[in-house]
């Protein structure tokens, strides 16, 4: 996919990015950042960007460190459940042997 510009807004500030990403998908990206700094701002006296910006990409990283310590914990319990399943079905199998070479 070739490169191109893609123009977003984040918080009452027009940026132009080079990106071989998905326009729609940078967008979305930008939305959830300005979204964040919105937030930030309410809660911070202070108006100063670039505080605004360190506290919202701060709070963005906790985001996706939680998301990937939830997915860790699916991911293990899942395979834990396949471990599980594999054992029942080998038991059922092994049952099936015996009763066909007794038969």
């Amino acid at each position: 996919m070739s490169e191109r510009v893609v123009h977003i807004d984040i918080h009452g500030q027009r940026y132009s990015l080079k990106s071989d990403l998905d326009p729609q998908y940078v967008s979305e990206l930008a939305a959830m950042v300005d979204e964040k700094m919105r937030a930030v701002a309410i809660e911070l006296a202070s108006a100063d960007p670039l505080k605004l910006a360190i506290v919202a990409a701060l709070n963005l990283a906790d985001d996706l460190a939680r998301s990937r310590e939830q997915g860790a914990g699916a991911e293990g319990r899942l395979i834990t459940r396949t471990a599980e399943i594999e054992r029942i079905i080998d038991a059922v199998l092994d049952e099936a042997q015996v009763r066909v070479v007794n038969e």
